[in-house]
């Protein structure tokens, strides 16, 4: 018989992932701690990912498999596993990632100390090429903490998201009854953002938090297939309002000192950077006339105006360089560093992705 009250609720949203989600189940099944339920949320895959998740349901009494009439997205699919959810504890892995043996018993050493709001850990970033092969990791660790009040946490938060660490939702195991009471749910309508969306909004609510040691979430960026090489035309607006939300939130806790804007102003330069990219992509129909008129409309931008010019980059050569450019406000160099951004990118292959990995 299933039990009520498992400590860990793991919903695993489900979609196209025939060749990884296998794998993704026994890196679950293969955990320590095993006081967990799994609830697989099968989002209407075209391919066998959910019968091989219903095959290992019937193997194992703590996993669950959830079926959308109608494909709904992430959101909708995390909400639906949130709804059905029993533990005390919400964790959201990704089913193309991979999980070290030990990480929900680590994660339940420090709840048995405290339950705090919600449990953060460090991943690797592990690149692979479009042919499938390992090309380099990048392991990003948190310094270990307990009993991280919430004035403490508040004040750790833009070096989380400078880290990379604060827009993900797989880093972290929230209180489920926290997310009930406050009648968080994740949102439809934000691709690329949903998480930090989430996060900004859940860390509201937050009173206390660990952060666990170590690599132990091994985060799979695909080439081939990963949503940030993919063309979102609403890529600005949807990564503006990341910035503008957590600029926000700096300013309603009190925090929005000259380098708390600084770090803003860096964090919201790599994004604008990344757009002037990705206005050159044949996919956007941009002529350099209209890359050059985006420009000019960005410098009027409020948010640009209050971040850019303060910007600074701690340890990233290439984003000083674009840092520099954009405070010209020169719509011509900015579009050419653009121009120079995306051929980089066409070819550069993995060195592109290490330089655009520096923090």
């Amino acid at each position: 018989m299933k039990r009520n009250m498992p400590l860990f609720s793991i919903v695993m949203p489900t979609y196209g992932v025939e060749g990884y989600i296998s794998e993704a189940i026994a890196c679950v099944q293969a955990q320590t701690c095993p006081d967990w339920e799994l609830i697989v949320v099968d989002d209407c895959t075209p391919d066998r990912s959910a019968d091989i998740a219903r095959n290992a349901a019937r193997k194992d009494e703590r996993i669950t498999v959830v079926s959308h009439p109608v494909n709904k997205g992430l959101s909708a699919a995390r909400n639906t596993g949130i709804d059905r959810a029993h533990g005390a504890y919400v964790w959201f892995p990704d089913p193309d990632d991979r999980y070290d043996d030990c990480l929900l018993e680590c994660a339940k050493r420090a709840i048995d100390e405290r339950p705090y709001d919600v449990v953060l850990f460090g991943h690797a970033e592990e690149y692979y090429a479009p042919d499938g092969s390992f090309q380099y990791a990048h392991p990003i660790e948190l310094a270990e903490h307990r009993d991280l009040e919430q004035a403490s946490l508040r004040a750790e938060v833009l070096d989380l998201e400078q880290a990379t660490v604060l827009g993900y939702a797989w880093n972290k195991l929230y209180r489920l009854d926290r997310i009930r009471a406050a009648g968080l749910e994740f949102e439809d309508d934000a691709p690329l953002i949903e998480d930090i969306v989430f996060n900004v909004e859940y860390f509201e609510t937050v009173r206390d938090a660990a952060f666990l040691p170590g690599t132990p979430y091994h985060y799979a960026k695909r080439t081939a297939s990963n949503l940030t090489n993919k063309f979102v035309p609403r890529y600005f607006e949807l990564h503006r309002r990341r910035i503008e939300s957590i600029f926000a939130q700096q300013r309603r806790w009190g925090l929005d000192t000259p380098e708390a804007r600084a770090t803003m102003g860096a964090l919201f330069g790599r994004y604008v950077l990344s757009a002037l990219e990705r206005n050159c992509d044949p996919r956007a129909g941009m002529s350099g006339r209209d890359r050059r008129a985006w420009c000019r409309r960005l410098f009027e931008d409020d948010l640009y105006r209050e971040l850019i010019p303060g910007a600074r980059a701690s340890n990233s050569r290439a984003l000083s360089l674009g840092l520099a450019t954009l405070r010209t406000r020169s719509a011509l160099l900015c579009t050419a560093l653009g121009r120079l951004i995306h051929i980089a990118r066409n070819r550069g292959g993995s060195l592109f992705t290490k330089i655009k990995s520096e923090r």
